[in-house]
């Protein structure tokens, strides 16, 4: 699952052409979100993996702070802590048993 797949506003494809200190703060926590999104292909592998998840969604939730999007950015920041505190788990993968 890719937060740039999953939430359309305000992640956008960051430029990666810049040097970094030409990035904007904005655009350097969106390479980021980017860096921590889970690939399809990892998906089975990490879907469980706390850390992995956690940082994830504490990256989503930066980039939607950063963008004016405060609702988004806590209801991020609270699944990531989900993780963390291990509150919340994965759930089954919906293309099993069909």
């Amino acid at each position: 699952m890719s937060p740039t797949s999953d939430f359309a506003t305000p992640l956008t494809r960051s430029n990666s052409q810049k040097p970094i200190a030409e990035l904007s703060t904005a655009e350097l926590a969106q390479a980021l979100a980017e860096r921590l999104a889970i690939a399809p292909g990892d998906w089975h592998r990490l879907k469980a993996n706390r850390n992995a998840r956690a940082a994830e969604q504490a990256a989503i939730a930066l980039v939607y702070l950063l963008n004016q999007h405060p609702e988004e950015a806590l209801a991020r920041l609270q699944q990531a802590s989900g993780w963390l505190d291990r509150s919340i788990s994965a759930p089954p993968c919906p293309t099993h048993g069909h």
